[in-house]
């Protein structure tokens, strides 16, 4: 199963859906193929004019490190020259918090990520996984 604009486009929904029934801000919620490429992005009214970036980010730093972005946050505390140097070497998209999950299809493989920025980080990574146990794949957050 590959992660195409119609699944993309359940995910956010999803996601956004599960913003409101948490009474979290304003989400902006960004979702991509396994090669980093954006399928989906919405910016809910209110949002503040960074959020595209910042989820952006989270979701292309875990692509990148094959990890979600919790994990990543981890090994910063461990390794900080390690995803120092990672964040430089992806082009400065990669934000070491909650709230950039992996997609995972029936058969474990990574077949994209959605980041979330707007809320807390524990809350924007919730609705990440709201998102996508949504649209049939699995959440890899570690």
């Amino acid at each position: 199963m590959s992660l195409d604009l119609n699944t993309a486009r359940t995910i956010v929904s999803a996601a956004r859906r599960h913003g409101r029934n948490d009474e979290l801000e304003a989400l902006t919620v960004v979702v991509l193929d396994a090669g980093g490429h954006v399928i989906a992005a919405e910016r809910e009214d209110g949002a503040s004019i960074k959020r595209f970036e910042i989820a952006f980010a989270k979701a292309h730093g875990a692509l990148a490190l094959g990890m979600g972005s919790r994990a990543i946050m981890a090994r910063a505390e461990q390794q900080a020259y390690f995803v120092a140097a990672a964040t430089s070497a992806v082009g400065g998209a990669l934000v070491p918090v909650p709230g950039g999950v992996l997609v995972l299809d029936k058969d474990d493989a990574t077949v994209g990520a959605v980041g979330i920025s707007g809320d807390t980080s524990d809350s924007d990574e919730a609705a990440c996984i709201a998102g996508i146990t949504a649209a049939g794949f699995k959440p890899r957050v570690d």
